[in-house]
């Protein structure tokens, strides 16, 4: 007997610093309705206020797909409900961006649409060989939102957003890894070693540092950063327990114990 595919909401599951938010309505290639995006908010919310969540991993429920999605991005037909829905769309990749954890998509399928943006919104991204990746806005009328554009420009540059937009064309994965956007393109086999060799290099990170360096990178790249301010972020790390444990962990030729101190 075949096991129903799940219909439901993004799940969250949080355990030992790791939190794992999983789409999961793969019979609709894990596309998001108005119900979903409204959840994930809750769900950054919650990891972003729960200070032993070190490492969010975004995923999805692929099983039983003729071919792998990990999701096919906003379901159009809420726009007929609510022709605000693409400015609440954007709340949720502009959300995922500036969470305090590192965020890493497990991009195991295709994506399409607004769940691109999704995939750009994410620190890290270990995707799987052999799938495309198309952005639709303007064949259905759509103008993007401007964040979703920043975030095009500064991960796949000016030429590749051209040809994503203007022409609507499906991009490989492969084309994609030429801009150094994938930290790993694996695959299918080897997908889940890959992920766990990156959540658990995260992991190992002390916990202050990496997440005020993430977002120090963050302000750089989008001109908004002040040097008082990463001045003030360096001067803290070298004053903290994790910075002494980590020379102590040098010293002594062991892992350091990070407290997040």
């Amino acid at each position: 007997m075949n096991t129903p595919l799940p219909d439901a909401v993004p799940d969250l599951h949080t355990q030992n610093g790791l939190a794992t938010i999983t789409l999961q309505r793969p019979a609709l290639r894990n596309s998001l309705n108005n119900l979903d995006l409204r959840t994930l908010l809750d769900h950054f919310s919650s990891i972003h206020a729960d200070p032993s969540v070190r490492v969010l991993v975004l995923r999805a429920h692929t099983q039983g797909m003729p071919q792998p999605v990990f999701s096919a991005g906003y379901h159009v037909a809420g726009l007929d409900a609510d022709v605000s829905a693409p400015n609440f769309f954007q709340l949720v990749p502009d959300t995922l961006c500036r969470l305090r954890p590192v965020t890493i998509c497990a991009l195991n399928g295709s994506v399409f649409g607004g769940a691109t943006d999704l995939v750009l919104a994410c620190d890290l991204v270990v995707a799987q060989q052999g799938m495309e990746w198309r952005m639709p806005a303007c064949a259905i009328g759509l103008h993007y939102y401007a964040s979703g554009l920043q975030r095009y420009i500064h991960k796949l540059g000016l030429n590749l957003s051209q040809r994503a937009f203007l022409l609507g064309l499906g991009l490989s994965f492969e084309q994609l890894q030429t801009t150094g956007l994938f930290h790993s393109l694996t695959t299918a086999n080897d997908f889940e070693n890959q992920l766990q060799l990156v959540i658990d290099r995260a992991l190992a990170m002390a916990p202050l540092a990496v997440q005020s360096t993430k977002q120090s990178l963050r302000d750089i790249a989008t001109h908004a950063f002040d040097l008082d301010v990463l001045q003030d972020r360096e001067s803290a790390s070298q004053t903290s327990a994790d910075f002494a444990e980590g020379r102590l962990a040098l010293q002594q030729r062991r892992a350091p114990r990070f407290l997040g101190l």
